[in-house]
């Protein structure tokens, strides 16, 4: 990719209020990332160039590079989700994310036993040649990483910027994979991988693998939200069965009652694996347990209940953003990313100011 195609793609991705979906959106409408940037709407400001000009220096300077949908490189599996991420930094060789992989993820305060079970897993998958994917956490993932790396190839989808490793104490474990697999974050250098970070970081370790191996997870855990998405993306899922007095293993007991395959071998997972995901319309029969709202960022209700926060405070009359944006209860970035659903769906007029309006309803004679 040409530097300004990249300087371009990035600044799109990083503009408040676009978010993965509008990215594509605004791609296929104008038929670039820099035919879409000139014609943001008003209530929109894309990021800075100087700002992205030395994210892109700096990502280079750690040995990284960026990917971007429909771009050579890009992860083909992960290109299939609604909410693909528009921007991943790398680190390490993209070209191992289109192999066939396995996501196995768990508990941080894991069991020793739950470790061994990783590890071995791991190992044995990609002895078979199937690449491991993780979330680079303590406890479970850790295990699977490194049983990975004995054998085979593994990826690591982290929460924060690559160039702040979590936990601590990962950040050689993180270099490893970068040199003999690949390292990917969805945020921009910098960022603190903060709670609110990781169900964006558990739809990317969803989405690569084909399947999703929970190996100990308690209730409402993060484990669990990785594994609903699995299932919303049409992916396998398994479990490892635990002690029923473990509270680490509640979980996982769970998921095998509601479908998930009991898994206690890798030929448990192998003989249920497919060449690739099932329809989700399908694939729904066995639905993934739904997340409480405890499970999820108390800053994400759900998107109808904010879109109609927005649409109640819109007329015909136009209404300056700045005003929406201080009787709204949602980020500036959200209340963004609404208007510029609705302008994209020809809901919504924008004015100078900036101002918006809604558009007139198209009369059937008309």
């Amino acid at each position: 990719m040409q530097q300004a195609d990249l300087l371009a793609h990035l600044r799109l991705a990083r503009t408040d209020g676009i978010g993965p979906a509008n990215y594509a959106r605004l791609i296929q409408r104008h038929g670039s990332a820099e035919a879409a940037l000139s014609r943001l709407p008003a209530h929109l400001q894309a990021a800075d160039p100087k700002a992205i000009e030395r994210e892109i220096a700096a990502v280079a300077r750690l040995g990284g590079r960026f990917l971007f949908p429909g771009q050579l490189g890009y992860p083909p599996m992960l290109a299939l989700l609604p909410d693909a991420p528009a921007a991943l930094a790398c680190l390490g060789d993209p070209a191992h994310l289109a192999v066939r992989a396995v996501a196995i993820v768990g508990a941080r305060n894991a069991s020793a036993a739950g470790r061994r079970i990783a590890e071995t897993l791991a190992a044995t998958l990609a002895e078979a040649g199937i690449l491991v994917v993780s979330g680079l956490a303590r406890g479970i993932d850790s295990a699977a990483h490194l049983g990975a790396l004995r054998h085979g190839r593994t990826a690591a989808a982290v929460a924060g910027g690559l160039d702040q490793p979590y936990p601590p104490e990962n950040a050689a474990l993180q270099d490893r994979i970068a040199a003999e697999g690949c390292v990917l974050a969805e945020a921009p250098l910098g960022t603190a991988p903060l709670a609110r970070h990781f169900p964006r970081r558990n739809r990317i370790v969803a989405g690569l693998a084909l399947g999703v191996v929970v190996v100990e997870a308690a209730p409402r855990s993060g484990s669990l939200i990785t594994a609903r998405l699995a299932l919303d993306y049409g992916r396998e899922l398994y479990a490892v069965p635990g002690s029923p007095l473990d509270l680490r293993s509640q979980g996982s007991n769970d998921l095998i009652r509601q479908g998930a395959h009991l898994t206690e071998t890798v030929d448990d997972i192998l003989a249920h694996l497919p060449e690739a995901p099932h329809p989700v319309d399908l694939f729904r029969a066995a639905p993934a347990p739904a997340p409480t709202a405890r499970d999820l960022p108390p800053e994400a209700p759900p998107a109808s209940d904010e879109a109609a926060q927005v649409l109640a405070l819109l007329g015909s009359s136009p209404v300056a953003v700045d005003d929406l944006l201080r009787r709204c209860h949602l980020s500036p970035s959200r209340v963004q990313a609404i208007l510029l659903d609705l302008e994209l769906a020809g809901r919504l007029e924008t004015s100078p100011g900036p101002r918006v309006a809604l558009r007139p309803p198209v009369s059937p004679g008309a």
